[in-house]
């Protein structure tokens, strides 16, 4: 555990809410109730989604209006509760509180089949859309796609017990899942930041024990999987998909071209990745590295990686995001004067790190700090995240709603910006470790995450026919890991399934990484171009991601999103790393 525990801050959510007792939560609770009756009474009253509905101008932008009005409402809220239950899985009042919301979001998604159904027979012109156009086009896509209102509603009636059930008991069972090493008994989230200990001893004990924990409870966690990508894949089918990725595209608004095109830059560069490894490894003294030796400090024989306070990582954060653009600096500024950071890692915490909106501009963000350059890239990112949210403060509500290819935009851009700098200022044998941590966060989004993807398509095949055993699940998680990492390791992690909550609570949240760091990098490219005049298309990129289908919107900025030379870009800088990690562990 980092000796700055104690150090570390946790967020303030009195500041949100007071708690559930207090009368601003249960006032904005009743608006919530208020305005989704006032929702219902509307549709009901204009008969969307009915025949003879009213399809004019003044209808369309009143129901505009009242759907932006309780999303704005609804989120803040939403956020407080779930982040009660991420904060300490233990807290029974909130798992109540959540239970009651999903209850009352129930009678919302209920809607959603009319509401679709009405928006995909309107004309943008007549109803003067604007900025909304993309509201009707995706409707039209989704109207294609939806079953009988009916069994519409009877889906998100069922997935309160069903999906969302599974992919609760993933996140309250990992959350209380603790494993002993080396004679002490640790949160999970520990274990597994024990993963960059410069210690083999500890690392390979710290993966011995994980697997172990994983294995106690993969009864559960398989039924959780098998579970909700059942659910999935049956709704998906009901629905007309033509497979389980094509929904998944749609709601990153990216074409099937486009993912081919970037999937195919990734895979030709596993040899490239496959040299990082081998250097890795030699620097550890060994000829292939462990599944554990994967996030392991590199540097000069018996000199221990430096570590980053909370306090010194701050600093360097702002400073050097101050170079990049001043209100993404005052922006992590106020994040730490306003506490917004949960940092600690505990018993009972979900791990991982997010950025979540709380309304007006402002998130809150959780984390598991080690004192290590990886947590400050990775705090660097959330803070990315935050000034993402920070720029579509204005934007109406329905129009925040970004997909996950483009939510990485600003996480990336803040991350890489201040590993940048960190290879400019830090002395050779620091920046060897900065460079190795960032080579670490890149294999995961490019070689990991592809095997991620191999997995993902392995289970939805295979699901469509019979429940998969913890066996079979760790045997296409292993072969996954095999064809991406390929004989650059001698040893895998197959219970990589019941780490990664993103099984459970999505589909294929796995390549929306990959497309985040390859855009993020080659817009990265383009500032070191233009300098500092890019920072205000930059920002004005990042107000329109809920605007634009990815491609749209990229080619707005001179990007053809299809084609494997734009992706080609991104990867380059991430090969210009490899080489220069090789050459940095020649001369330290």
């Amino acid at each position: 555990m980092s000796q700055f525990t104690a150090e570390l801050p946790t967020w303030d959510l009195d500041s949100l809410f007071p708690g559930f007792e207090s009368q601003k939560f249960k006032a904005t609770w009743g608006q919530v109730e208020g305005q989704l009756r006032d929702l219902q009474d509307f549709m009901q009253a204009h008969r969307i989604g009915q025949e003879g509905a009213s399809t004019g101008k003044y209808t369309f932008e009143a129901l505009v209006e009242k759907l932006n009005t309780f999303g704005d409402t609804l989120g803040p809220l939403y956020a407080y509760v779930l982040m009660r239950v991420d904060a300490d899985s233990a807290d029974a009042e909130a798992q109540v509180r959540l239970s009651e919301l999903e209850l009352l979001l129930l009678q919302y998604q209920k809607l959603r089949p009319r509401l679709q159904r009405w928006l995909a027979l309107l004309d943008a012109e007549a109803v003067q859309a604007g900025d909304y156009r993309i509201l009707l086009e995706e409707a039209r896509v989704q109207a294609q796609h939806l079953m009988s209102e009916p069994e519409e509603v009877l889906a998100a009636e069922l997935s309160l017990s069903g999906g969302r059930a599974w992919v609760k008991l993933h996140s309250n069972l990992t959350s209380q899942i603790t494993a002993v090493v080396q004679g002490e008994e640790l949160p999970m989230t520990a274990v597994r930041n024990l993963a960059m200990h410069p210690d083999e001893r500890v690392r390979k004990a710290a993966y011995e024990a994980e697997l172990k924990a994983w294995r106690a409870h993969e009864t559960a966690l398989s039924a959780a999987l098998n579970g909700y990508k059942g659910e999935v894949s049956t709704l998906n089918r009901k629905r007309g998909w033509e497979d389980d990725l094509a929904p998944a595209l749609f709601e990153n608004r990216i074409s099937r071209k486009t993912l081919r095109a970037m999937q195919q830059v990734m895979v030709d560069s596993f040899p490239h990745w496959r040299r990082y490894f081998v250097a890795k490894a030699r620097a550890l003294g060994k000829d292939r590295l462990d599944w554990w030796d994967l996030f392991a400090p590199v540097g000069r024989p018996g000199q221990r990686p430096k570590k980053w306070s909370w306090e010194e990582g701050q600093r360097f954060i702002v400073e050097h995001l101050l170079g990049f653009s001043q209100a993404a600096a005052e922006l992590a500024q106020r994040a730490y004067a306003e506490r917004w950071l949960d940092a600690p890692p505990r018993k009972g915490k979900v791990g991982g790190a997010y950025c979540t909106p709380v309304g007006q501009g402002r998130s809150r963000i959780l984390l598991n700090h080690e004192d290590s350059f990886e947590s400050i890239s990775t705090l660097a990112h959330e803070l990315g995240h935050a000034y993402h949210n920070h720029c579509l403060r204005e934007v109406p509500y329905l129009l925040r709603q970004e997909p996950m290819t483009l939510a990485e935009t600003a996480s990336i851009m803040n991350e890489t910006v201040v590993g940048e700098a960190a290879l400019r200022v830090l002395p050779p044998a620091e920046q060897l470790g900065v460079l190795e941590g960032s080579l670490q966060s890149a294999a995961q989004v490019i070689v990991d995450i592809h095997s991620r993807f191999l997995f993902e398509q392995a289970v939805f095949a295979q699901r469509r026919e019979r429940e998969l055993l913890p066996v079979e699940l760790c045997r296409l998680m292993q072969e996954a890991q095999e064809a991406t990492y390929g004989e650059a390791l001698a040893t895998y992690h197959p219970y990589m399934w019941a780490v990664k909550g993103h099984y459970y609570g999505s589909n294929f949240y796995n390549f929306p990484y990959a497309f985040g760091l390859l855009f993020g990098l080659s817009l990265y490219r383009q500032y070191q171009l233009e300098g500092p005049g890019f920072v205000a298309r930059y920002d004005e990129l990042l107000a329109s991601v809920g605007k634009y289908p990815a491609e749209q919107l990229a080619a707005r900025f001179g990007f053809d999103l299809e084609s494997v030379d734009f992706w080609q870009g991104g990867m380059e800088v991430l090969k210009e790393r490899i080489a220069y990690f090789e050459g940095l562990l020649v001369h330290t």
